[in-house]
């Protein structure tokens, strides 16, 4: 408690007013020791002039002073200076000014001089609080006054880069900070042959300030994780030295994040949050009348590329988590195969088998997050090892979370490790609370792995996975997808010979 006494005291300035020297060194020295810096005048005049050039955080000032007292220092000291606070010392109580005077002249305390200064100290130290304090409700009245002048700007109609540029500057403004970017959704509704689109509109500022070919690649998966995760909870996420801020709509609709790299302090971050309010409810705003300012083949375009990308970095993850083993390797590919033969089989339309592909590519890109001791270990995991390994699925919907255009696969990744009887992860859910094609991922998955050989077990034959699914069926499977593609390896050779084909 000392120490961080010590570092706070550090931070502020004490003049110390009196007209014998032997006080201002004594109390110099007790307040040097308890980390104060501290600057002695004799002569009150001086002091008023002193004040006036150099900032002080807290006046120690005797009353009984020629050729002034000390109440009439204080009078000349607020006409310029209402801030200051001040503490008064008296030689004795019955010397002190009326209490009408000290309330006039907003002196904050005093008390007798001693040869013991605990009575003083205390008095400093409660006098610190209140000017940090003052200092904090400053900063916040100052910033909100920013995010008040800023306000007609941002919500001006112009086009949507310039409209996110703005906010990120006001954003760095409030704060220390220089680098920060947007990753908002489209909110228009925009149709392409009946279906709304699903973009991200990325806008950086600083060391972010880049081309979308080269955006993506600034990102680990860990922040991808973050920025997921702060959407889909809609907190403000603290990552490292970074904050996420979800932008949440009036309607309460997480449309992206705002990533600053900063060091905030929880005032900072109150006033992010409030602005970063501000900014959502005025891009909603600004996507209404987006495609009169952006030429439409531009953001078709801008939208393309940021979706190339984040898709290219996704594969890449999606291979690392391959690589890492060799018994797992091709295994998204065949999960995604049998997938896709369930849904046909079932009669899905085309979109929902498009989801489920993806769907099954990607399900276990959680586990990029997972070490190599976990994921590689030959004998049975404990049950620490066990709950990381059950993380996978949710790390997986956050890293798809970033961008919108994952935003119907997201469901599907987050629950394939759900049972019909309740026993799955992560959430627990049950039967037809499960997404249908999340049990259709379950299946596939689960059969593949039967079907591969793992450092703790050789594989299965097929007729003995078949068993295992069968046996599963309306416990731990869908028994509805299980009859269909039980019937569907009846021509398991056929099957595996066209997924050689197309891998």
């Amino acid at each position: 408690m000392r120490l961080k006494t010590l570092r706070q005291s550090k931070e502020y300035k004490i003049l110390i007013v009196d007209d014998e020297i032997g006080i201002i060194d004594s109390l110099s020295i007790v307040l040097g020791k308890n980390g104060y810096k501290c600057k002695g005048v004799t002569d009150p005049l001086e002091a008023i002039e002193i004040i006036k050039q150099e900032h002080f955080d807290l006046l120690i000032l005797d009353f009984l002073m020629q050729p002034i007292h000390g109440d009439k220092v204080v009078e000349r000291i607020r006409q310029f200076n209402t801030d200051l606070y001040i503490l008064l010392l008296t030689g004795h109580k019955d010397l002190a000014p009326p209490l009408e005077t000290i309330k006039k002249l907003d002196i904050q305390g005093y008390c007798e001089k001693s040869d013991r200064f605990d009575q003083l100290l205390l008095l400093v130290e409660s006098g610190i609080k209140s000017i940090s304090q003052m200092q904090t409700i400053k900063k916040f009245r100052d910033g909100l006054n920013k995010i008040l002048q800023a306000l007609p700007k941002i919500y001006q109609l112009q086009p949507i880069d310039n409209i996110l540029e703005e906010i990120l500057s006001e954003i760095l403004s409030l704060i220390d900070s220089k680098d920060a970017f947007f990753l908002v959704d489209d909110t228009t509704g925009e149709q392409n042959n009946g279906i709304f689109q699903n973009n991200s509109i990325f806008q950086g500022i600083g060391r972010f300030k880049a081309k979308i070919s080269d955006f993506v690649d600034m990102l680990g998966p860990e922040i991808m994780e973050q920025i997921g995760y702060a959407r889909t909870s809609k907190q403000v996420i603290k990552h490292d030295k970074a904050v996420i801020l979800p932008l949440i709509n009036e309607f309460s609709k997480a449309i992206g994040v705002i990533y600053v790299e900063c060091d905030v302090d929880e005032e900072g971050l109150k006033l992010l949050e409030i602005y970063s309010s501000q900014a959502a409810s005025s891009l909603n705003n600004a996507f209404l009348h987006s495609l009169v300012n952006i030429k439409h083949e531009e953001l078709n375009k801008t939208y393309e590329q940021l979706k190339i990308r984040y898709m290219d970095t996704i594969k890449a993850l999606r291979l690392a988590v391959n690589a890492k083993d060799e018994y797992t390797r091709g295994h998204s590919d065949r999960v995604a195969y049998y997938s896709v033969m369930i849904g046909k089989s079932l009669g899905l339309p085309d979109e929902d088998i498009e989801r489920l592909r993806i769907s099954g590519i990607f399900h276990d890109i959680g586990k990029i997050g997972t070490s190599d001791d976990i994921l590689l270990k030959t004998d049975k995991l404990n049950e620490m090892e066990l709950e990381e390994i059950k993380k996978h699925p949710l790390k997986g919907a956050h890293i798809l979370s970033a961008v919108s255009m994952f935003k119907d696969i997201v469901p599907i990744v987050k629950h394939h490790h759900e049972r019909p009887d309740g026993k799955g992860y992560p959430s627990g859910i049950k039967g037809d609370e499960i997404p249908f094609m999340s049990r259709i991922i379950a299946v596939a998955d689960a059969f593949d792995a039967m079907m591969s050989d793992r450092l703790y077990r050789p594989k299965l034959s097929l007729d003995e996975a078949k068993k295992q699914l069968i046996m599963g069926a309306g416990y731990q499977f869908d028994a509805k997808v299980v009859e269909v593609f039980i019937k569907l390896l009846d021509d398991y050779d056929e099957m595996t010979k066209k997924l050689r084909i197309t891998g």
